[in-house]
């Protein structure tokens, strides 16, 4: 198993940035997949971003294109979301997951979630 812990959240101005951590620990971090979620309240959790376990691959949702990019430190077991020109449709609880692939880690039946961390974008 690995545990998935979030962080970096937080409230920012329209036009603002933040960067996103979610920390690994358990089994060896490098051997999987990761992806970013987010859900709004009264919204289903949705797709924000995935990337692959070496780091060479990446995947974005439409709506972040451009805007947001994710990364990986695989010596410190740590992933990132970098989110600029931040809206606030944005606004949301951010989740990370886990899973053995990058197809899997981009949907919601990945198998390891973090709690989540609350971005609030205010106009």
């Amino acid at each position: 198993q690995v545990q998935l812990v979030e962080s970096g959240g937080g409230l920012v101005q329209a036009g603002g940035s933040l960067r996103l951590s979610c920390a690994a620990s358990g089994r060896t971090f490098s051997s999987y997949a990761m992806g970013w979620f987010r859900q709004a309240p009264g919204k289903e959790r949705e797709f924000v971003a995935a990337i692959s376990y070496s780091g060479t691959t990446t995947y974005y949702t439409d709506s972040v294109k451009g805007r947001f990019t994710t990364s990986r430190d695989n010596a410190k077991n740590t992933l990132y979301l970098r989110m600029n020109s931040l809206t606030p449709e944005d606004t949301a609880v951010y989740y990370c997951a886990a899973d053995m692939t990058i197809a899997r880690a981009r949907t919601r039946s990945a198998a390891y979630w973090g709690q989540g961390t609350q971005v609030t974008v205010s106009s």
